[in-house]
């Protein structure tokens, strides 16, 4: 079967392009102006108008008002908005009814209780996300950070919610990260970069080649 992968961080032209010609299932739009991947909801809206229907268009947040979510959503066609801070339950169920619109829940994981704690949201999320815990420093960003976690960890889990594995993935490890957690979709975002915000085009094909072949 076929991987489904989300292409996070896209901040060009190029970049979406070659996502969605190598068969990307979701697009991310960052809305976080920490990361070097950042975008305006403006840059978002523009990069969104080349994106056929079927390819999945989603925003990521950390710790967002409600303000500035709408303030996106506004002006960028979204399609699911994924939460990657310390978002409670509670959050992502009134976010879904304020907006009408599907909510994607990112877990850290460093350990098995952080996977355990990810059950609380499969009755207010529409997808999990597995990522690994960020660094403990004070610049260090929820996610994008080329880090990886054990993949042990989720392997045999069922979930009762679609789950995607993210965490510092390259084409060169995608097969193996498959193989150990039996995950049917996956996230990258670093791993196709020149450097931090900045996506490489060839990178992207190369990982949508591996993720089509698996």
């Amino acid at each position: 079967m076929t991987v489904a992968a989300k292409i996070c961080g896209l901040s060009s032209e190029a970049a979406v392009a070659a996502a969605v010609e190598g068969g990307a299932a979701y697009l991310g739009f960052v809305f976080y102006p920490p990361s070097p991947r950042a975008v305006s909801p403006a840059r978002a809206a523009a990069l969104c108008a080349a994106v056929p229907a079927g390819v999945r268009r989603v925003g990521m947040f950390v710790d967002a008002a409600d303000e500035a979510i709408r303030a996106v959503l506004d002006v960028a066609p979204l399609d699911i908005l994924q939460f990657h801070g310390h978002e409670g339950p509670e959050r992502v169920a009134a976010a879904k009814a304020r907006f009408h619109i599907a909510v994607m829940k990112a877990i850290a994981v460093a350990a098995p209780e952080d996977v355990r704690a990810a059950a609380v949201y499969e009755e207010v999320a529409d997808l999990l996300l597995f990522d690994a815990k960020p660094p403990r420093r004070a610049d260090a960003l929820p996610g994008g950070n080329g880090l990886t976690f054990d993949w042990q960890l989720i392997a045999g889990h069922e979930w009762r919610r679609p789950w995607i594995l993210s965490g510092g993935l390259t084409a060169e490890s995608l097969a193996e990260a498959v193989r150990i957690s039996g995950t049917a979709a996956v996230d990258v975002s670093s791993g196709v970069e020149h450097r931090p915000g900045d996506k490489d085009p060839a990178k992207i094909r190369q990982f949508l080649k591996v993720a089509r072949s698996l």
